[in-house]
C-alpha cells in the first residue's frame, strides 16, 4: 500500500510529510521513559527489521490477479507500544523510501500517516488494547491482532484514496476506486491478522512480559530477552534473504485497485501523470539515494540477486538505525529528567 509520486499533488504530498513531521514531533516528546529501556531498544531494531522483510513477501490472492503484503503497525505496536511501534515503521518506511525507492519521496509523509499514524497511534490503542486489557492469551490476541490489522488496513486504504483523489493528477474517480481499493485491503488485512496473531502468540509463549510490557507502557521487567531478540532478527534475516525469493509477482492491491480503475473509467492502463518541479526533484533525491531500486540491481531483470541482498541489507540497517533512534531519544529523556530533577 505504499504509494508512489505519481499519485500524489505537491500540495498533498507536502501536507501529509508536515503532518509526518508532526506526528513524529509529538511522539518523541510524549514518549515516556520506561518505553524506551533498555531492553526495548534492540526490540525497536529487530521488529523493524522483520517488518521491513516481511513487507518484501507478497502473497497472492485468489482469483483477483492481485497480491498484498502486510503493513506491519499492529505487530510492532503489539510488542512495542503505541510511540515505539510508530517511530520504528517510521525509520522503516524511509529506509524503504530512500535507499529502495520503495514509495514516493514525495508520498512519503502520506505512507507514514497511513502504515503508521493509523495502526500505531489510532488503531491500536482504540481496538487492539482494549481487546486484551482483561485478559493475554492466544485468544484475545488473535482476535485483536485479526481485528486490528484489519481495521487498520481499511482505513489506510480509504486514506489512500483521499489521498489520490484530493491530488488530482490520476483523473480516478473517488467512488470505483474506493469500491476496489477497500475491499480488497481487508481480505490483506485479514491475512495480515493472521500473520501477526501467529508472530505475537509466539512471542508471548516466550516472554510474556514484552507483550504485557507494550501494553502498560513500561520497561521489560528483569527477564532475559536475548532469545527474543535472536529469534525475531533471525526470523528477519530468513524472510529477507530466502523466503523473498517466493514472493508472488502479481501487482500488490494497490497497484491492481489503480490498474482497474483506469481500465473501467478509460479503457486503458494507468497513465503515471504529468510530471512537475517539484516531482522531478523528489525523483532526482531517490536516483542518487537508491542503490537497489525496486530491491533490484540495475541488470538483473531477473531479480534474483537482488531481492536477498535487499531484503538482508536493509533489515541490518533498520536494525541499527531503529535501535540508534530508540538510544538517542532516551538518553535525551534521561538527560532531560537529570536536570529537571537537579
Amino acid at each position: 500500500m505504499h504509494m508512489t509520486d505519481a499519485l500524489v499533488s505537491p500540495a498533498v504530498g507536502l501536507t501529509m510529510a508536515a503532518v509526518g513531521v508532526a506526528a513524529v514531533g509529538i511522539s518523541v516528546v510524549k514518549i515516556k521513559k520506561d518505553e524506551l529501556s533498555e531492553k526495548k531498544i534492540p526490540l525497536m531494531g529487530v521488529a523493524g527489521a522483520l517488518v521491513f522483510a516481511a513487507q518484501m513477501i507478497n502473497f497472492t490472492i485468489p482469483a483477483t490477479g492481485s497480491s498484498g503484503h502486510i503493513g506491519g503497525g499492529i505487530l510492532l505496536a503489539g510488542l512495542l507500544g503505541g510511540i515505539p511501534s510508530f517511530l520504528s515503521i517510521t525509520v522503516v518506511l524511509t529506509i524503504q523510501c530512500l535507499f529502495f525507492a520503495d514509495g514516493g519521496l514525495l508520498a512519503l509523509g502520506c505512507n507514514i500517516f497511513n502504515l503508521g499514524v493509523i495502526p500505531c497511534l489510532l488503531i491500536y490503542p482504540l481496538v487492539f488494547k482494549p481487546i486484551i486489557r482483561r485478559r493475554i492469551d492466544n485468544k484475545s490476541l488473535s482476535v485483536a491482532s485479526v481485528a486490528s490489522a484489519a481495521s487498520a488496513m481499511v482505513l489506510g486504504a480509504f486514506c489512500v484514496t483521499a489521498q489520490t483523489v484530493l491530488s488530482g493528477i490520476s483523473g480516478l474517480p473517488f467512488d470505483i476506486f474506493a469500491s476496489l481499493m477497500l475491499p480488497i485491503h481487508l481480505i490483506i488485512g485479514l491475512v495480515e491478522g493472521i500473520i501477526t496473531a501467529a508472530v505475537l502468540c509466539f512471542i508471548h509463549k516466550m516472554r510474556p512480559e514484552i507483550i504485557e510490557s507494550a501494553l502498560k507502557g513500561e520497561r521489560v521487567g528483569g527477564v532475559p530477552v536475548k532469545n527474543v531478540i535472536v529469534a525475531v532478527f533471525s526470523l528477519a534475516l530468513i524472510t529477507g534473504g530466502a523466503l523473498v525469493l517466493f514472493a508472488s509477482a502479481k501487482p500488490d492491491g494497490l497497484e491492481w485497485a489503480v490498474g482497474k480503475t483506469a481500465e473501467r473509467v478509460y479503457g486503458r492502463e494507468f497513465d503515471a501523470g504529468p510530471e512537475g518541479e517539484i516531482h522531478n526533484a523528489a525523483a532526482g533525491v531517490q536516483e542518487r539515494t537508491a542503490f537497489l531500486p525496486d530491491y533490484a540491481f540495475v541488470n538483473d531483470s531477473e531479480n534474483a540477486a537482488g531481492k536477498p541482498v535487499a531484503g538482508i541489507t536493509g533489515a541490518v540497517a533498520i536494525f541499527v538505525t531503529a535501535g540508534a533512534a530508540g538510544l538517542v531519544i532516551s538518553k535525551i529523556k534521561k538527560s532531560k529528567k537529570a536536570v529537571s530533577d537537579g
